[in-house]
């Protein structure tokens, strides 16, 4: 079942399993889209499906704009939202809360998880913007040795935000738990991803497991 969710400043959609296992899992979008993304739903459904709670939202910056990308000094409101959407799904299921997004919303959250290194069991980061398209030298890692909940980065081959190499370089700074699911000719969009969620639920898993989560 899908229904509207809006508690707080958390607005997004609730997909409620038919058989609950007690674990949550929060996606929210990139920078160019909203919570209604492709990549989001089919990602949602799929674990709604294997008994997961989601919630898929809207960050602050998309609440306040319709369209349009978001403003560098917006960012620590978005990574609030973040935070406070993890806060209202623990509410709603007694289990792991897993936390992930695409892109800038993936960005973010890890940025959020760095901060509070309680904010969730475990990350997943879809396509995350290692750097600008053709900027190599603008990555965007700075606060990766900070960063301690297991993370596992869903990454397409043809990327132009980062190569497979530049990410697998990039996660030598991170001293929690990671892993790589690469997406062959996949871009930054991702699409098709939803349909490995079977991988995504295991590696997940698996790093939560053997950090001692």
């Amino acid at each position: 079942m899908e229904e509207g969710f809006h508690v707080g400043v958390v607005r997004g959609t609730l997909h409620v399993p038919d058989r609950p296992n007690g674990d949550a899992l929060v996606l929210t979008h990139g920078a160019g889209s909203d919570a209604g993304a492709p990549l989001l739903v089919g990602l949602a459904r799929a674990f709604a499906g294997a008994g997961y709670r989601v919630l898929r939202y809207d960050l602050p910056f998309r609440q306040q704009r319709s369209k349009g990308p978001p403003h560098p000094s917006g960012a620590a409101r978005d990574r609030e939202g973040i935070a406070q959407a993890v806060a209202a799904i623990r509410k709603l299921a007694p289990g792991r809360v897993f936390a992930g997004g695409h892109s800038y919303g993936g960005r973010q959250t890890a940025m959020a998880a760095a901060e509070l290194p309680d904010l969730a069991a475990g990350l997943l980061l879809l396509s995350y913007p290692l750097h600008p398209p053709g900027r190599p030298e603008q990555k965007r890692t700075s606060f990766f040795p900070q960063l301690r909940i297991p993370a596992l980065f869903v990454h397409g081959t043809a990327d132009p935000f980062g190569s497979l190499e530049e990410l697998r370089d990039a996660l030598a700074a991170i001293p929690g738990r990671t892993a790589i699911l690469p997406v062959e000719g996949a871009g930054h969009d991702l699409k098709r991803a939803a349909e490995r969620w079977g991988e995504i639920e295991t590696l997940l898993l698996r790093l939560v497991c053997y950090s001692g989560n």
